[in-house]
């Protein structure tokens, strides 16, 4: 399995579901294929807060690349950035959760996945209860690990 970027909008797709995305008009025109582990390191980077965004990378083109994120001092973009962290988080812990709680609904979760289980509802409580309007004095609950 292998993934191609488009650099323009900053979307992956997996090129195994490529007649799929063909027959449904959805195959980018412009793409970079990129190796399963770049793809690997971009998503742990980008779990982690950095930005994926597309680089110079000779010999690659528009390769995906991790950037820091900008620093914001305060006003209303540190407020507006720390809102679209906390979703960005959010949509994260939602993503972890999904099939942490479908091995916990079926009865075939392991001891390890219900901790994990429990440790990402209480990331996603601590995350509600944050107040962006502080920003960027912001202390962000630590990401649960496996």
């Amino acid at each position: 399995m292998g993934y191609v970027y488009r650099p323009m909008t900053g979307g992956f797709y997996c090129d195994e579901l490529e007649a799929d995305y063909r027959k449904a008009g959805t195959w980018p025109g412009f793409f970079v294929r990129i190796t399963d582990e770049d793809y690997k390191t971009l998503m742990a980077g980008q779990q982690s807060g950095k930005m994926i965004v597309p680089g110079q990378v000779p010999g690659k083109g528009l390769y995906p690349v991790l950037q820091d994120r900008p620093v914001v001092t305060g006003g209303k973009e540190a407020v507006a950035n720390a809102e679209y962290d906390k979703a960005w988080r959010l949509s994260s812990a939602a993503t972890a959760i999904a099939p942490l709680q479908d091995a916990v609904d079926i009865d075939e979760a392991t001891e390890e996945e219900k901790a994990l289980l429990l440790a990402w509802k209480k990331y996603r409580v601590q995350l509600n209860r944050l107040d962006t309007s502080t920003a960027p004095d912001i202390e962000w609950p630590e990401i649960p690990s496996a």
